[in-house]
């Protein structure tokens, strides 16, 4: 995982390449100057939301604080090792578990799905390739075309990618699922770009 003091370091960067001084990013996020000073510094803890505050004052998505590390091609991955991949809509926290994303064809992944209003409106939608989720903690609600089913530790699903689905956390605690994709959009990627 990143640690304090290197989003510090990433956050002053970005800070300074801005020309922005503490005092403009404080007004902007409504975080003090002295606790953005000792966040910089990596001496306290910093809060996601706090996080996405600095994130749209500095014109950058979550991720950007969670940068990736190439480690080779190693094929087993320590738990210790894992780090952030993404954050999206401050409700989906995602970790890749595998070292090689670019040259795989499945992309295995954990990811944690933070509550949401039982209210807010979860947008559908579909790509092509295939789905499978196993729930490894809390309740996961699957939306699969336009039908909502709850899973719970220990069950799974798989489906085609290709109909309209999207995934939420109506609780109040955080969800854990394993998810898989095949294709491994991000191999895809990559070809293209060559």
């Amino acid at each position: 995982m990143t640690s304090n003091h290197n989003i510090g370091e990433i956050i002053k960067s970005l800070r300074l390449s801005k020309k922005m001084t503490l005092k403009e990013l404080s007004e902007q996020t409504e975080l003090s100057i002295g606790f953005l000073s000792q966040v910089e510094r990596g001496l306290t803890a910093l809060a996601i939301t706090s996080l996405e505050k600095i994130a749209n004052a500095l014109n950058v998505d979550l991720s950007y604080f969670f940068p990736i590390k190439k480690t080779g091609h190693n094929s087993v991955m320590r738990s210790y090792e894992r780090e952030v991949f993404q954050i999206q809509n401050n409700r989906f926290i995602t970790y890749h578990l595998t070292h090689d994303v670019e040259n795989k064809n499945m992309l295995p992944r954990l990811m944690e799905i933070l509550p949401s209003k039982e209210n807010e409106e979860i947008i559908q939608y579909q790509h092509d390739g295939e789905e499978f989720v196993y729930v490894l903690e809390g309740v996961f609600t699957l939306i699969l075309n336009n039908e909502k089913q709850d899973l719970y530790p220990g069950d799974c699903v798989h489906f085609d990618s290709r109909i309209i689905h999207n995934w939420a956390n109506y609780t109040n605690k955080t969800v854990k699922v394993l998810a898989m994709n095949y294709p491994n959009e991000y191999k895809k990627r990559a070809i293209d770009e060559e």
